[in-house]
């Protein structure tokens, strides 16, 4: 190669470019020197602009490349631009070369760079990737190297950027179909803070000038407004404590544990997760399956891929079935958490041999469930929408008039005698 990478610190290059098509191009490369990074892009069909070392600095946009995010669509458009070029013959190298020339996000860029390297110094593709964990995830790695063994590199990274696809689509739609419940509970919060710090404190100076007694629930209110202004920053600091402590218990097994199994029982959203994680096992069982890796490195693949630790202990179950030549059937009986269909399906592939297909089908069928689940997610929550805005609109109102009623009936004794 006549950009040849050396496993030592090399030099940071700047450089802008136009494509064949005269778009402009930027990014960074290491390299020996500007020669080399020109001769490196021109050997791309790149036409070099200009080409400026990156002196190094403690506030350089290489610092700051290592907090940047790397998004799933960042990770979607290598997957699948990757294997568009090894599919069309282009060496491995020289495929690596153009998307770290192309790669617009700088962190990406700095990691596929860190990764070319290693290839190049003699690991394989999965064993470089493998040293990112926070970017390639385990399901990633397993696949492509699965892909290595079976000599189907190209097709194992489509697969995966359908896989990733599906997964951006899902949480989008989710985010989309609990817009409006978000909007409606900040609109809530919003009031509820106007009304406990400006006009409360006026109601409550108004209410003191009269020996009347308050209702219930406008001494609630009151009290809420003198302890958010007497001990605010108790509230904040306390408020601080508890989300970081409850953020790092759920970080442990234990809590873990218990979040997993608690989402699958919250009201309407419970039965989304647990669809979700079960077309989540089924695609990505049967993706494996069918890219020839063994069924206990499937299984231990696809427990760390589930994204839930209840589910997934449940696989580890299936996995010593399995390595005991069980099979995963009563296992999955059970267990409790695999439904009816989900059980009759694995066991028609395990008779069938056709694993993958009947897996894929289960998947297939349990997202046109979570599609359906979550269009109707709105109406779904519509009921208690209505009631806790019922609910905060009457304790307000009754807060706010029911005084006024005493401080009327005052007024007419007071006339009246």
């Amino acid at each position: 190669m006549p950009f040849a990478l050396s496993l030592g610190p090399m030099p940071l290059f700047r450089y802008k470019a136009r494509n064949e098509f005269g778009s402009p191009l930027k990014g960074t490369l290491d390299s020996s020197g500007p020669e080399a990074v020109a001769l490196h892009l021109s050997n791309l069909g790149f036409i070099p602009i200009s080409i400026k070392e990156e002196q190094p600095g403690l506030f350089s946009d290489s610092f700051f490349s290592d907090f940047q995010r790397i998004s799933p669509e960042d990770l979607i458009i290598f997957t699948r631009q990757l294997a568009t070029l090894i599919n069309a013959g282009l060496p491995f190298l020289s495929s690596m070369d153009s998307l770290v020339a192309q790669t617009e996000n700088p962190r990406l860029k700095k990691t596929l760079l860190q990764v070319r390297r290693d290839v190049e110094g003699g690991l394989f593709f999965s064993d470089a990737l493998i040293r990112h964990p926070k970017i390639f995830s385990s399901l990633f790695v397993n696949m492509v190297r699965a892909g290595e063994v079976g000599g189907v590199l190209d097709e194992i990274l489509e697969r995966l950027a359908r896989l990733a696809e599906h997964e951006v689509e899902t949480r989008n739609r989710i985010k989309v179909a609990t817009r409006y419940p978000k909007i409606v509970m900040f609109a809530l919060l919003v009031a509820f803070v106007i009304l406990t710090t400006l006009v409360i404190p006026k109601f409550a100076n108004l209410y003191s000038n009269f020996q009347v007694a308050l209702p219930l629930p406008t001494r609630i209110l009151i009290g809420i407004n003198d302890a958010v202004h007497q001990y605010w920053y108790l509230m904040i600091g306390g408020t601080i404590l508890a989300v970081g402590g409850i953020r790092h218990y759920l970080r442990t097994d234990p809590g873990r544990l218990w979040w997993d199994s608690f989402k699958l029982k919250i009201p309407v959203f419970g039965p989304i997760f647990l669809k979700t994680a079960l077309s989540r096992f089924a695609r990505v069982f049967g993706t494996l399956t069918r890219s020839g890796l063994p069924m206990l490195q499937t299984l231990d693949t696809v427990s760390t891929t589930v994204g839930n630790v209840l589910i997934s202990r449940v696989i580890n179950t299936l996995r010593e079935s399995a390595r005991q030549g069980k099979g995963l059937v009563q296992p999955m009986r059970v267990s409790g958490v695999f439904p009816p269909v989900v059980i009759q399906m694995v066991a028609i592939g395990e008779e069938t041999g056709k694993m993958e297909e009947m897996l894929f089908k289960v998947s297939d069928y349990y997202d046109m469930e979570v599609e359906y689940k979550i269009k109707n997610l709105s109406a779904s929550l519509e009921p208690i929408l209505l009631v806790l805005i019922g609910g905060t609109v009457l304790f307000l109102a009754l807060a706010i008039f029911l005084p006024w009623w005493n401080l009327v009936s005052v007024f007419k004794s007071g006339v009246g005698g």
